[in-house]
């Protein structure tokens, strides 16, 4: 039974488009002067601006899904298309590995009791309504972009890693590529230290009331940050050049967009919300801001990294087309001449 990819690919940009309506209606509902679903209506006053940021992020998650079913998504400039989605794949990718995490973490040693019984925050129904919207939008974004790429780039689906051309810039990939790992190792190693239990390098306040979902999401962002490394030398290095290209440029892109949006989305939110820090205790030190702009800066690099191999790869393609247009053109022009002189040659002999 053959499969219908343009039906697949409607289905789940559509279903993708309808699993951001709970989320943008929560946060307008917000932006509005509603606290939906909050116990301190005066907090959500003080994060209108994260309330913006993120309804924008999820508006752009529409526009992205629309682009992978509409014609004029075939016409945008490959760069507008894959920014955003390895953004956003960073994002969502990060929450659809650490989710179900978190909820194998409930199941084996049960649910988290808060320890202030005077904490106020957001109701349960929230983020069930939150995160079961962005694993489904995860997952069927996912798909319909990974059916736009299959037409779009077909040939990073059959490319090895030897393709990858051996130009003058190698040098510099393999350099920035190295800087990047090193990055990532400090990444993780302070992620992992964090997700132990360790809290040097923390706010008091964070210190304190740190929770299974945060220790759970410092220990993926390390596994992102080692996955995102060992992928990118193997690309740079050519390491098993006759294996596919496909599966190490997979861990790359999505490890690095989780480094680049979690560490960018972080940097912000903490940047929002401690601008005017009237409690020591919720104060940023050093450590933690550094780590989220090594993860934003490997993240950085591992982009540049691949944006110069790929355009390499494409100019590539482009010349090998035009040699071999040039070449069909050089042969037809051969044959028309030589049916010219045969028919000249036809034309003098005597009868």
């Amino acid at each position: 039974m053959r499969i219908n990819e343009g039906a697949v690919r409607s289905g789940a940009a559509w279903t993708a488009v309808a699993a951001t309506g709970p989320y943008l209606t929560l946060k307008l509902l917000w932006l509005t002067g509603h606290p939906v679903g909050s116990d301190d209506p005066g907090e959500m006053d003080k994060l209108w601006l994260l309330n913006l940021l993120t309804f924008g992020m999820d508006a752009i998650a529409v526009a992205l899904a629309l682009a992978f079913v509409r014609p004029w998504g075939r016409r945008a400039p490959a760069g507008l298309v894959a920014f955003p989605m390895w953004v956003a794949t960073g994002l969502l990718g990060t929450i659809l590995v650490a989710l179900p995490l978190f909820l194998l973490s409930v199941l084996v040693l049960g649910p988290e009791h808060r320890t202030d019984p005077d904490d106020k925050g957001l109701g349960g129904w929230v983020f069930l309504v939150v995160y079961g919207g962005f694993t489904v939008q995860g997952l069927a974004l996912l798909t319909a972009f990974a059916l736009y790429a299959r037409q779009r780039w077909a040939g990073l689906l059959t490319d090895r890693i030897g393709d990858l051309p051996r130009s003058a810039t190698l040098t510099v990939q393999r350099t920035l590529a190295c800087v990047a790992a090193l990055l990532a190792v400090g990444v993780a190693a302070a992620r992992l230290y964090w997700a132990a239990g360790g809290t040097a390098g923390l706010p008091v306040d964070m210190a304190e009331t740190r929770s299974r979902g945060v220790a759970v999401m410092d220990g993926v962002t390390a596994a992102m940050a080692v996955a995102a490394a060992a992928a990118l030398l193997v690309l740079v290095f050519r390491i098993e050049p006759r294996r596919r290209l496909l599966g190490p440029l997979l861990v790359a892109w999505t490890a690095a967009g989780s480094l680049f949006g979690w560490g960018s989305w972080q940097l912000v939110a903490f940047g929002t919300t401690t601008t005017r820090v009237t409690d020591l205790r919720k104060a940023v030190p050093g450590l933690l801001p550094l780590v989220q702009t090594a993860q934003v800066v490997t993240g950085v690099l591992i982009l540049a990294v691949g944006a110069i191999a790929l355009t390499e790869r494409a100019a590539r393609e482009r010349a090998g087309r035009e040699r071999a247009g040039q070449a069909r053109a050089g042969r037809a022009q051969a044959a028309q001449t030589r049916e010219a002189r045969q028919s000249a040659a036809d034309v003098e002999s005597p009868r």
